[in-house]
């Protein structure tokens, strides 16, 4: 069935706006925190890995890191353990890191592989402690949210070695990394998604940073969501208390990215269908970019 021109027209606006993105990506690394909805609704689950696919295809290269809260949450209450939170993040002891690495580096890490292998690509998973690629201590005080010794064993990046994510960027393969990793003191840690991501993006010097929420992305004080912001316009929605609670995480790991020299970070809803290609392939984006330009460079971009 051929389409009527209407459709065609749409399909080809569609293909014709894309192109300079192609074009200005193709060699890129672009670091992607998947979570939330689109990692439990099967449907979204889908949509991203034939996003992430179609970018490794047109020679963009996608590195994708991986939540998995609700999954630990719900085999950590089959095993009768208790869940419990200190600002935010969960309480890991020695017998719940077990459960956080296999449900990460097993379950929700090979369910991301597979459906990338289903849509076509190829992919491999990790975890921090593959080629050591990442090296954890504890979740310093600085965070204020809890100290290390509140929280057990959640931890932060202490160093990356990029050595295994170069030989991947240079097959066809899409690395697909369970945040967990070692330390020197022999512990394993636990290490929010977002974080990850963000570290990977700072020492790669990636394109682009994309953290995929449950939200449409940081709101003004109308509930409207605000699209592009440069660093500086973000300290002031801060400081005016414009952005809180739980989105100062996501907001300060983006800030950083972007001061470090990544490009830009995106603040997406992955409850929307290919949300990743819609805020990389087309003019308007779905979400909230963030740079280190003035204002007037970012509206234009």
């Amino acid at each position: 069935m051929s389409l009527n021109r209407n459709d065609a027209e749409q399909f080809a606006r569609v293909l014709t706006e894309s192109l300079p993105y192609i074009q200005r990506f193709t060699g890129k690394t672009i670091i992607i925190k998947f979570g939330g909805n689109a990692m439990t609704d099967p449907s979204l689950h889908e949509c991203f890995a034939r996003d992430v696919v179609l970018m490794k295809l047109v020679g963009m290269n996608p590195i994708v890191v991986h939540g998995g809260g609700p999954q630990i949450g719900k085999l950590l209450d089959r095993l009768g353990i208790e869940s419990r939170f200190i600002g935010g993040m969960r309480v890991t002891d020695e017998e719940t890191v077990d459960v956080v690495e296999m449900v990460l580096g097993a379950a929700v890490n090979k369910e991301i592989v597979d459906s990338i292998h289903r849509n076509g690509g190829r992919a491999v998973g990790i975890t921090g402690k593959d080629g050591e690629l990442l090296r954890a201590r504890a979740l310093s005080q600085s965070k204020n949210i809890a100290t290390a010794e509140d929280i057990g064993l959640v931890g932060e990046v202490e160093s990356v070695d990029t050595d295994i994510l170069t030989m991947l960027a240079n097959s066809d393969y899409i690395p697909v990394i369970a945040p967990v990793a070692g330390s020197t003191d022999g512990h394993t840690y636990n290490i929010n998604a977002d974080l990850v991501a963000g570290k990977l993006a700072e020492v790669l010097t990636a394109e682009k940073l994309i953290l995929l929420t449950n939200v449409t992305g940081l709101l003004d004080g109308e509930g409207k969501t605000l699209t592009g912001l440069s660093t500086k316009r973000v300290y002031e929605l801060i400081e005016q208390e414009i952005i809180t609670g739980g989105m100062l995480p996501k907001v300060h790991c983006a800030m950083d990215a972007v001061m470090a020299g990544v490009n830009s970070a995106h603040i997406i809803d992955g409850r929307v269908p290919h949300a990743t290609l819609l805020e990389i392939f087309s003019d308007e984006g779905i979400g909230t970019l963030i740079t280190n330009q003035s204002i007037s460079t970012v509206a234009s971009s």
